[in-house]
């Protein structure tokens, strides 16, 4: 049994000041073994994130499912853990009082809430950093508290939306290997957004490819890429092959979009 089980899911929202119907996602589905990386790719519109957000509980589908370990999704629940492009840190707690805080709701005694928080600071390298709070850390420092929040809590599945979106391409590459580094250790089932086509391969056992009106599954591509993965990967004649296809795979919608704003 696959441990996460897309099966022709469909989210559909009401156009705003509209009656209309608008469908985001299409009849997508997708298997996803236990332990594997998944990262999602496509153009600005076809449907990634909502799909993250279907898979996490937080929207509505209007038909289909998806299936975690064989239970249909019916909203957010502690099996899985979301991490959004902007950190969502709460700016009067410090780093180990955010990453407390889903041990907190999940009730766990107070003996054992530092040790584990911490646990997860050293892992993302911040426990220096423990005692200071949001403002006082950079983007890519705040990313870490998240992805370490995230962790702490024990979940099945992690559920990323460009975590790295909103980073300069330096501080984006380091925290791609770092989180390559991070995952390597308990090898939680991911679903990973992104726009980064390099990044999506380095990070990924398979890539999805999704186009657009409405958002739809064009492609699954499998890496073939020997893990642990070092950043020198990107220079390999397999690595290389593997841009090629996804930028042939996204060429046509990327045209169609670039002519859609040309004759509007």
């Amino acid at each position: 049994m696959n441990h996460v089980d897309i099966r022709e899911l469909c989210v559909e929202y009401t156009k705003p000041k509209s009656e209309e119907m608008f469908t985001a996602v299409d009849r997508v589905s997708l298997a996803i073994p236990k332990g594997e990386f998944v990262t999602i790719v496509g153009p600005s519109g076809c449907g990634k994130s909502t799909l993250l957000l279907a898979v996490a509980g937080l929207i509505p589908v209007a038909r289909g499912a998806a299936l975690v370990d064989g239970r249909p999704v019916t909203g957010p629940g502690r099996d899985r853990a979301m991490v959004f492009q902007e950190p969502s840190l709460m700016p009067w707690r410090s780093v180990l009082g955010n990453v407390r805080f889903g041990l907190e709701m999940q009730r766990w005694s107070d003996g054992d809430l530092d040790t584990r928080a911490l646990q997860f600071i050293d892992m993302v390298g911040l426990r220096d950093f423990a005692d200071y709070h949001p403002h006082q850390l950079s983007g890519g420092m705040r990313q870490r508290v998240n992805i370490a929040r995230a962790l702490a809590v024990d979940p099945e599945v992690l559920l990323m939306d460009e975590p790295f979106g909103a980073l300069d391409a330096q501080t984006r590459e380091i925290m791609g290997n770092e989180l390559l580094y991070i995952w390597e250790r308990d090898r939680k089932t991911a679903l990973f957004v992104t726009h980064d086509i390099e990044e999506a391969i380095l990070l990924g056992d398979q890539v999805v490819v999704m186009g657009v009106n409405p958002g739809h599954i064009k492609e699954v591509l499998k890496i073939d890429l020997p893990r642990p993965r070092r950043p020198e990967i990107v220079d390999s004649e397999q690595f290389i092959h593997y841009r090629r296809t996804l930028r042939n795979h996204l060429a046509d919608d990327l045209a169609s979009m670039q002519l859609v704003r040309r004759d509007g």
